[in-house]
């Protein structure tokens, strides 16, 4: 027997309503277990905020701007309820439902409409992603419009939520590992390792429920399969690196460029972006430099690819995305914008998965298989000194840093830990004042927490704005500025308030950007607030000529693009 969308939702509604997870554990679990083989795929995925599964190619390409005309046409209600309900909710998902309810009176009536099955919703959504082509915007609305218009609210509310990429119930991918063990009755640590070489949680529930155990012993990697991507910790110093990895350890450059997983098999060749999305149309002197260089049949390696200027040094971080985001006129962008690769690990190698050999051997097979491809600069070293030398190096290069690999490390797909660790210095602190602020989303929807900052212009006194962040504050300091920035506003418009310039805070980031977006033609890139400086007047602030010095310093040592 089918199941219903209404059966998803009402799960979703128990998961939201309790903090404990072993009782959300349990409520998923019961759900996974009363499922049909091919209705687990789907509701793993969608559980987990993702309409599709992270192998499919499917990308649903629906905005926002769309999905909120669709609601209004659907329901016919004031945008105004609309608005009110997100201020008080903080939720997209919770504000179509209260939506939905609103409009009741004036839609179908339920009695007429037709209920829809989980399938059904993933059908319906693979026909959505599959338009292209011109007037696509209004064919997906159109879709996207009789989808809706057959979903209760609550089911609207996920529906709502899948689309924007965020359930917001609290459950993630560790909980749903458990669960799939759970309704399944297999040890978690096979869940776990199956989940890591396939790369999708909701792949290996639908072996499970298909195949059993004995499923799971069939999995192995498969080129053109990506795979997770084992993830770093931050420290503060090499120092720090090496008393971490007893000693002695492996330092390696880290590229300010974009990472990437290279599958090859014979003369075909697939590069995957660090979102596990297939990018090889983008970069096809890469994919042509591994089938020449790459001297295995079959090979999943990794790598970093970086954007090169004339004079062979690497410019900032935004023109290499620029490449990225490329689909036509690629090999014009290719000559505007050329790129290098580095590459800085191997997975697997003519049949033979290598995650569990040691950093050391992997890189040993690496480079015996790589070619002409540069490997990523490294030392080995148990000198904090020699490590201090390699990262100022790296750093004159116009590299971000440094990465530290324990010696006998395994790959460990979709991990974080104290295996690798990056040491990531940031620039020089600047004290900017907030001229502006939004609400936030989630749990911080009745706080002022995104914060434009602004520098103060030596010339005019006027304050100069050079970037926004939500990041750095605890919940406290976040509800203290909100109370304060309450008192200072002058102007308000939906959830943007514009205040008097006094509070003064330290930011920290990783570079200064070129960015059409502010009127300085300056941006800084990940920008955190470290602390409130109330010891400092706005007249003390950093002014727009020292936030340009530091560009331009930067510049100079990273390269730009018109070199």
């Amino acid at each position: 027997m089918q199941t219903l969308f209404r059966a998803f939702a009402e799960l979703g509604e128990k998961v939201e309503c309790t903090r404990k997870r072993l009782v959300m554990i349990d409520l998923v679990a019961e759900f996974l277990k009363s499922l049909e083989t091919e209705e687990v795929e789907p509701a793993v995925s969608m559980m987990l905020g993702r309409p599709f599964s992270k192998q499919s190619e499917l990308i649903l390409e629906v905005s926002w701007a769309t999905v909120s005309r669709v609601i209004q046409s659907v329901t016919g209600v004031d945008w105004a309820v609309f608005d009110d309900a997100f201020s008080k909710t903080g939720d997209m998902g919770s504000a179509t439902m209260i939506v939905f309810e609103n409009s009741r009176r004036k839609r179908q009536s339920t009695l007429f409409r037709r209920t829809l099955t989980l399938t059904e919703v993933r059908r319906s959504l693979e026909v959505i992603a599959e338009v292209g082509g011109p007037a696509s915007t209004v064919k997906k609305r159109r879709l996207l419009s009789a989808l809706l218009s057959e979903l209760s609210p609550v089911e609207a509310k996920y529906l709502v939520r899948i689309l924007i990429g965020g359930m917001r119930t609290g459950f993630h991918e560790g909980l749903m590992e458990q669960a799939v063990s759970k309704a399944f009755q297999v040890p978690l640590m096979h869940v776990q390792e199956a989940s890591m070489i396939i790369g999708d949680i909701g792949d290996v529930a639908a072996i499970l429920k298909k195949c059993g155990v004995e499923g799971l012993s069939k999995v192995d990697f498969r080129v053109f399969r990506p795979v997770s991507l084992m993830l770093a910790q931050v420290v503060d110093t090499v120092a720090e690196a090496l008393e971490e990895h007893g000693g002695r350890t492996a330092f390696e450059f880290k590229y300010d460029g974009a990472r990437v997983q290279i599958h090859k098999r014979g003369d075909q060749v697939r590069i995957f972006s660090r979102r596990l999305t297939d990018v090889t149309g983008s970069l096809p002197e890469i994919a042509q430099a591994a089938k020449t260089n790459i001297r295995s049949k079959e090979a999943i390696l990794e790598g970093e690819v970086v954007a090169i200027g004339a004079l062979g040094r690497p410019v900032p971080f935004q023109y290499l995305m620029r490449r990225f985001r490329r689909v036509h006129d690629v090999e014009g962008q290719s000559v505007k914008v050329p790129v290098r690769l580095f590459l800085f690990d191997v997975l697997y190698l003519d049949g033979k998965r290598l995650i569990s050999n040691s950093y050391l051997e992997r890189r040993r097979i690496l480079a015996e298989n790589a070619g002409e491809i540069c490997l990523s600069s490294q030392l080995v070293t148990e000198s904090a000194a020699e490590a201090e030398r390699f990262l100022k190096e790296s750093l004159a290069a116009g590299h971000e840093g440094l990465m530290a690999k324990r010696l006998d490390s395994p790959y460990m797909p979709g991990m974080r830990g104290k295996h690798w660790l990056k040491i990531k210095p940031v620039l020089e602190p600047l004290d900017l004042v907030i001229v502006a602020a939004e609400y936030g989303y989630g749990r911080r929807h009745e706080w002022l927490s995104d914060y434009y900052l602004a520098a103060r212009d030596a010339e005019t006194g006027e304050y100069v704005t050079v970037g926004k962040t939500f990041k750095g504050l605890t919940d406290a300091e976040f509800k203290e500025i909100t109370r304060r920035l309450k008192g200072l506003i002058v102007d308000e418009r939906s959830r943007r308030v514009s205040v008097v310039p006094i509070v003064v805070v330290e930011v920290v980031y990783n570079e200064i950007q070129t960015s059409p977006k502010y009127a300085c033609g300056m941006t800084l890139r990940f920008a955190r607030i470290v602390q409130i400086r109330d010891d400092k007047t706005p007249e003390e602030a950093d002014t727009i000529q020292k936030v340009r010095e530091i560009y331009e310093r930067q510049r100079r040592t990273k390269g730009s693009k018109g070199e």
